[in-house]
């Protein structure tokens, strides 16, 4: 069978799907089965009821009622995870507002997935990229909220979530002279001039007064906790110091945001001081400090890939081996986008490192079972494993590789629409009549 008969009749499935469900499950029988956490597997079959993988491996036989999908030919892969994303959280047009930026310098209580838009233009654009899953990120000027694993699919918010709150965001205070244009303007059509510097004093002031009410914080919310245990009089619920219990007690990590090395030590200090897990992020410097984040078993959610240098004198190629360079020293790490708008190149963030030593099949999980495991989450997403959810796609090649079609998402074993904005218009324009 050519392969655009296949691709035609993996396209017509979803439909196929919508108006006869299986009545107790489906099997992709025949494609080549990336499991990620074990052997690739040839000519494998994938099991999948009630939205759970029930069956991974060589001549499975589907029980009674299963739908069968040939899918020979074909790549099976479970879906990526963007660990940091915004997706959702800002408006499709530009000069509106933003819900991913929030104000005030502690914010705990607020949780990124009420302010979901599932109506945004980027969701399904990265679904049919292959992502399945992203980490909602709030941003704010210290402790920005609550960080919501979703997956891509649903129609209301409440549809969408996974895990509520997987961690909470922490911008760790900086004394920044000079700013640094977030990943979201790399590509963006505004004036491209640098931000001006600013005083050192004032920097430091500004470093000064954020530390000093973080430190604050963390012994108020440790007295509300002891009040709370102690059942004392007059004790009155807050919302702010609630969300803090389960991070002191170490149930729920912060996700701390340190670029440079001096604010990366600071995190791992501050960590220990508080006897708190975290998680660091956007660790852009991590490369420098690669001993002490791995004696302090601390992962790593990096920056996207595909961006320049943080400074002038840095390697031109500072972001591409950064992954390589955990990958070798043992280090638990992801790669996300820190993007409202670029979930849909997560692939390919993975993809650049590959050339600069990470290799192939750790660069793919650096996309998916590594940020399922840095959250906490790997018994339920990342791999293709029994009693996994099934959250698979099916493509025609790597879908690090930018020719390659991704033919069908699943997402909790429900086929997920590959219709995107850009398809129509594509369709749209490409059905003129030629002049």
């Amino acid at each position: 069978m050519t392969n655009w008969v296949i691709c035609a009749a993996l396209l017509s499935l979803p439909a196929a799907f919508a108006q006869s469900p299986p009545s107790e499950g489906f099997v992709l029988q025949g494609g080549t089965i990336h499991t990620i956490s074990g052997p690739v597997i040839e000519n494998g079959s994938v099991l999948v009821r009630n939205g759970k993988i029930v069956g991974v491996g060589k001549n499975l036989t589907a029980p009674e009622g299963f739908k069968t999908i040939d899918i020979h030919g074909q790549q099976v892969y479970p879906g990526m995870i963007d660990a940091a994303s915004m997706l959702g959280l800002d408006s499709t047009s530009a000069g509106q507002a933003t819900d991913a930026q929030e104000l005030g310098l502690l914010n705990p209580q607020l949780r990124a997935a009420t302010a979901v838009n599932p109506s945004s233009e980027h969701i399904p654009a990265s679904r049919a990229n292959g992502v399945t899953s992203v980490i909602e990120m709030p941003e704010g000027e210290l402790i920005s909220g609550q960080m919501s694993l979703i997956h891509l699919d649903g129609s209301a918010n409440d549809q969408m979530v996974v895990v509520p709150s997987a961690a909470i965001h922490l911008r760790f205070p900086a004394i920044v002279t000079r700013p640094v244009r977030p990943h979201e303007d790399d590509d963006s059509d505004d004036d491209p001039s640098p931000p001006e510097p600013i005083p050192y004093e004032q920097a430091k002031e500004d470093y000064d007064r954020k530390m000093a009410v973080l430190n604050t914080f963390f012994d108020e919310a440790r007295t509300y906790r002891q009040a709370k245990l102690a059942k004392a009089a007059g004790f009155k619920p807050d919302l702010r110091y609630e969300a803090m219990i389960p991070v002191l007690d170490g149930a729920t990590p912060l996700f701390v945001t340190a670029v440079r090395e001096r604010e990366i030590r600071e995190a791992i200090e501050f960590a220990d001081t508080q006897k708190i897990r975290i998680i660091l992020a956007d660790a852009y410097e991590c490369y420098k400090v690669i001993p002490l984040i791995k004696s302090h078993n601390i992962p790593v959610v990096l920056g996207p890939t595909l961006t320049l240098p943080l400074d002038d004198d840095d390697a031109y190629d500072r972001s591409f081996t950064t992954p390589a360079e955990l990958y070798k020293a043992g280090v638990k790490f992801s790669i996300a986008t820190f993007s409202a708008r670029k979930s849909r190149n997560l692939p390919f963030q993975a993809a650049a490192a590959v050339p600069f030593g990470l290799p192939q099949d750790e660069a793919y999980r650096a996309v998916s079972l590594s940020p399922a495991e840095i959250f906490g989450v790997a018994n339920r997403l990342g791999s293709i494993e029994e009693g996994k959810a099934a959250d698979l796609i099916v493509a025609d090649g790597d879908p690090m590789e930018a020719t390659t079609k991704v033919n069908l998402v699943f997402i909790g074993g429900k086929p997920a629409s590959l219709d995107t904005r850009q398809k129509q218009l594509y369709e749209k324009y490409s059905a003129r009549p030629q002049q």
